[in-house]
């Protein structure tokens, strides 16, 4: 990606909505997360600049039914992209819920599909208040793991992982992406804040096992790490659906403070995000001017 000066962090009002009702009704799903973009435009006094729906938001979440849900986006970074020509009625419902909000929107994520390989990602979209598509990121990481006992789940059975590192411009901020599992890794939320993102928000579906242990502690760990906001955006728990989420969806501070935390059902979270926290926590612990990469790498410098 191509850097550019990052634009002058203003203060911003984010909203997170953890949307319930997740079901095998495709079109129900896009109507209801529609609703709840609308709700969340709506309401406060102050519209929130920025909503943020969770991590596959228009299909139940499982590796089997992620061929069954994808549908093909066939975004090119830098390219301008003709929403009305799209394939994709994820894409279609999100653009024109931006545009009808007037709000920047990250489109929590959806199974993708690439014509041209054939392979399924797990994709989050970003729109513009005009309803312009105008970033997208691919799950880089893919959860895959083996707790005994407790979880097996293995995402790579369906889905390919990502390739790149995603921030998108808007006129308050620089904003890092990533999805979910990728937050367990440090390198892609360092690139995002050398790069000069101020807020990386994850949309993510933590579950009953990985979400106690660790949703919050992660949050924090990249948040003080890099001296950033850090936001992830659950689905609301269902125990009647196969994938149990851990919800929670919380904005945590430059200094690892939890500054919003929802509760396990649907809800909307605002958060008024201000940058004086961001400049003074670097200006009381400047680890971001004491960075020896004449001893290590600066991993910005090689993406």
């Amino acid at each position: 990606m191509q850097m550019t000066r990052p634009p002058v962090f203003k203060p911003f009002t984010l909203a997170l909505v953890q949307l319930g009702s997740i079901g095998a009704d495709k079109s129900a799903n896009l109507q209801h997360a529609r609703d709840m973009i609308l709700k969340a435009a709506a309401g406060r006094a102050k519209k929130p600049e920025l909503i943020v729906l969770p991590e596959c938001f228009n299909s139940p979440y499982g590796h089997v039914h992620f061929p069954v849900y994808a549908e093909e986006i066939e975004f090119t970074p830098g390219k301008p992209y003709d929403v009305a020509k799209s394939s994709s009625t994820s894409v279609k419902m999100l653009s024109a819920a931006a545009k009808e909000t007037g709000t920047w929107l990250i489109g929590g994520s959806i199974p993708e599909r690439d014509p041209t390989t054939n392979n399924i990602y797990n994709t989050c979209t970003v729109y513009s208040p005009n309803g312009d598509l105008v970033a997208t990121h691919r799950k880089v990481h893919l959860f895959d793991i083996d707790i005994p006992g407790k979880i097996t789940f293995k995402e790579s059975e369906t889905l390919t992982g990502g390739t790149t590192t995603n921030f998108f411009d808007t006129d308050f901020a620089r904003i890092g992406l990533g999805i979910c599992y990728d937050i367990r890794f440090p390198e892609l939320a360092m690139i995002s804040a050398r790069q000069g993102c101020h807020v990386l928000v994850y949309p993510g579906a933590f579950n009953l096992i990985t979400g106690p242990l660790h949703w919050e502690l992660l949050q924090r760990a990249r948040a003080v790490d890099n001296q950033v906001f850090v936001s992830m955006c659950s689905p609301a728990r269902d125990s009647s659906a196969g994938y149990h989420a851990w919800g929670h969806s919380m904005v945590v501070d430059p200094m690892a403070k939890v500054l919003a935390e929802a509760a396990e059902g649907e809800e909307i979270v605002f958060v008024d995000i201000d940058p004086q926290l961001l400049m003074d926590a670097r200006a009381a612990i400047p680890v971001t001017m004491q960075r020896r990469f004449d001893v290590y790498k600066d991993l910005s410098e090689e993406n």
